[in-house]
């Protein structure tokens, strides 16, 4: 998963196709009434077979793999009725949010049930909108079928056959293949087909009027789908972007086996209706589902999906390939974590932005400069905590807002750990080939041991490599960012640089409270010399700035309108501060920061730093 901007937003198996002569019985059978929305309310069917028990529990899942979150996709379902072969009500007792349990089941026919979409609810239920749902009854349909489509107990292994009732003028956009196409007078049924539950999870479909384009790179065919409510852009806008992006992507992989198919559905939200507000991308196993708002310049897209997609795009390594056995066998309503994030997160975000120098996408200084970011962010998390303590608790109370970290930190311990391969292998290896030799090892079927990879890992490359974990990832010793930069001869710089007023690059000056809708100041992240002179303190809670009231639901506008601002404008913002208003009067002045900047030192070819560096981002 990937949030392109912190606190506004704020898989493992493949999956086939069975024959549709399979017997019904074998089969659970989900039917989804998209024709029929009632109070943007979607009604669906679960048929589970023949049932041999007296009581049985059905679930929709509390959280979903590659998510790292509770949200409780049950709250989003009601009006359950459980019905007998005769059609009779039979007692189903919700238990929880995401548990009905139904009794006296041998005689239990199928589920009928309301789902209501997640995008234009207030706050979205506490759900990333790449993980929601949207229902636009005859206009548009974004499916992520773990809020809509629940499990019987026991039998998350048993195929699914899902039939999508749908207006004819929509079109399915997925990697999962429509198998069976039935048009009756008004609607067309879609039907799809998945070896066991994860394919249900593993597959959002877009139902949209059509826009899409397809492209082969290396036997590889990509689908791109656009959902524009206002006809904004097009895939044939994104399209050249996209694919030169892919091909850096393949290139940059070599022999890695990837997917025949690879989707890429991409919502863009419109910024002027109540519709998602969580932008970034959620990965699957042969797509991404991608969230973005509408009102971005074509620039400004193709930027976001090159680092967005491309972030997904690159799970496909891990944990698509390379996963424990608590992903592997993922419990959506009791979920054991893995140690692992640094991993599955942080090597994913890290070789996001290595591929691009190492492609000729962006230029060393580019590449240091996103790097520096992240050790700057990264310092407003606990730089002591055990990375992998973190991960295998990150859904505890204790852990779960450090979660953004693993886009920072994470990505810089896959830095540190490729300078240090590479050095130790005199430039012959880095995490690249580590994460293949991972792959040769286990591969999509075979989960590894959670407490046992980092073990293999020193097994699979250098005895050192031990302390780098002991110290860096399973210990709390920081990692001294200087010493790894010194070994590929590259500095620190520090200077006053310009910002914007809310946002210094990609990094927030800002936060927000998601359940109070408030706005705040962060306090472990340096403060800019115009809301500094201003005496704007960490913790200070925005209620107004020039007269407006602002909270999270419009602090978007204001971020884009400041971009204009000029210098000496009247300024007044009204700050509550521990539970009193103060207000703030000036005018309005460039602000600066002061910046630390990474970069290389002029060395000769045959300096062994030179050549380090090299093999670092050259390969």
């Amino acid at each position: 998963m990937k949030k392109i901007i912190l606190a506004f937003t704020i898989l493992i198996s493949v999956v086939g196709c069975k024959s549709v002569s399979q017997k019904e019985s074998d089969l659970i059978v989900v039917d989804v009434f998209l024709h029929e929305v009632e109070n943007d309310r979607v009604k669906i069917t679960v048929d589970p077979g023949s049932i041999a028990q007296d009581s049985i529990k059905f679930y929709l899942p509390k959280t979903v793999p590659g998510t790292y979150a509770i949200n409780d996709y049950g709250q989003f379902s009601s009006d359950l009725v459980a019905l007998d072969y005769d059609g009779n009500n039979m007692n189903a007792t919700r238990q929880d949010d995401n548990t009905w349990v139904i009794t006296n089941s041998s005689d239990f026919d199928k589920l009928s049930y309301y789902v209501e979409d997640t995008y234009d609810i207030e706050g979205e239920g506490g759900v990333f909108s790449p993980a929601g749902t949207s229902f636009e009854a005859g206009d548009n349909f974004m499916l992520n079928l773990h809020a809509m489509v629940g499990y019987f107990e026991n039998s998350k292994e048993t195929p699914y056959k899902i039939n999508v009732h749908r207006p004819s003028s929509l079109v399915a956009s997925a990697s999962l293949p429509v198998i069976n196409q039935t048009d009756k007078e008004n609607y067309v049924i879609d039907e799809f087909s998945t070896d066991r539950y994860f394919g249900v999870i593993d597959h959002p479909i877009l139902y949209s009027e059509p826009d899409t384009t397809s492209f082969d790179i290396e036997g590889m065919k990509v689908l791109l789908s656009i959902h524009s409510p206002n006809n904004v852009h097009s895939t044939e806008d994104l399209k050249p972007a996209l694919e030169k992006m892919v091909q850096a992507q393949k290139s940059f992989l070599g022999e890695i086996d990837n997917t025949n198919v690879y989707a890429i559905l991409l919502y863009l939200s419109d910024m002027e209706a109540a519709d998602a507000r969580g932008f970034g991308a959620l990965e699957h196993h042969t797509s991404t589902s991608v969230v973005l708002p509408e009102t971005m310049t074509l620039q400004q897209l193709d930027e976001s999906m090159t680092d967005v997609v491309s972030h997904e795009f690159f799970h496909i390594i891990t944990p698509l390939n390379i996963h424990s056995k608590e992903v592997h066998y993922f419990d959506y309503n009791d979920p054991e974590m893995s140690q692992h994030l640094w991993m599955y997160e942080g090597v994913t975000e890290y070789f996001a932005n290595l591929f691009q120098i190492n492609q000729g996408l962006i230029s060393e200084e580019e590449f240091y400069q996103r790097m520096n970011e992240k050790i700057q962010t990264s310092m407003a998390f606990d730089d002591t905590m055990s990375f992998t303590e973190m991960s295998e608790n990150i859904l505890d109370d204790k852990y779960k807002d450090s979660y953004y970290n693993v886009y920072q930190k994470g990505a810089l311990i896959g830095m540190a750990l490729d300078i240090r391969l590479r050095e130790l292998s005199g430039g012959e290896m880095g995490v690249l080939d580590l994460m293949k030799k991972l792959i040769s090892k286990y591969g999509k079927d075979t989960p590894f041991e959670d407490d046992e990879l980092i073990a293999e890992i020193v097994d699979l490359t250098y005895p050192e490599i031990q302390i780098f974990f002991d110290k860096h990832v399973s210990g709390n010793i920081p990692i001294p960012y200087d010493e790894f930069f010194a070994k590929v001869g590259v500095e620190k710089t520090e200077s006053l640089s310009k910002t914007g007023y809310f946002l210094n690059g990609r990094t927030p000056f800002i936060d927000a409270n998601q359940d109070k809708g408030t706005v705040f100041f962060r306090e472990s992240y340096p403060m800019n010399s115009f809301f500094k002179d201003l005496r704007v303190q960490g913790g200070d809670v925005i209620k107004s700035i020039n007269g407006t009231k602002y909270t999270l639901e419009n602090i978007r506008p204001l971020i884009m309108t400041s971009m204009g601002w000029q210098e000496g404008e009247d300024f007044t913002m009204t700050v509550i501060r521990d539970g009193e208003e103060m207000t703030f009067e000036g005018k309005t002045s460039q602000p600066y920061i002061e910046k630390t900047t990474l970069q290389s030192v002029e060395l000769e070819s045959e300096n062994p730093k030179f050549k380090l560096r090299q093999a670092w981002l050259k390969g």
